[in-house]
């Protein structure tokens, strides 16, 4: 089993920062990727950013220039550090990843989401 716990989040005020952080843990033998995505009420889940064991990263549009992604390797995390944010990332945010847990067999696991509010 594999599980992604995830920590940060919270309210804060137009303009303001906060950093999202997620550790894997469990039957890990390679992880492929990792990243972040969101979810706002009456909206689908999209993807907010990721980043694959080589290194390459995706951000969508809306939040390039303001969020950053980060992995540890090494520790199997992965953060995302927000700024300037804006009421409309306001959101459900989950981590995501794909892994393998044996050398043949690999799925995709979620976090448990954690709330982002934008709002003065």
């Amino acid at each position: 089993q594999v599980q992604l716990v995830e920590s940060g989040g919270g309210l804060v005020q137009p303009g303001g920062s906060l950093r999202l952080s997620c550790a894997a843990s469990g039957s890990i033998f390679r992880i492929i990727s990792m990243g972040w995505y969101r979810q706002a009420p009456g909206k689908e889940r999209e993807l907010v950013a990721n980043t694959n064991a080589g290194g390459a990263i995706n951000y969508v549009d809306s939040v390039k220039g303001r969020f950053t992604i980060s992995r540890d390797n090494a520790q199997n995390t992965v953060s995302l550090q927000m700024n300037s944010l804006k009421p409309e990332d306001t959101a459900a945010y989950y981590c995501n990843a794909y892994i393998y847990t044996s050398t043949t067999s690999w799925d995709q696991y979620w976090g448990q989401g954690t709330q982002v509010t934008v709002s003065s």
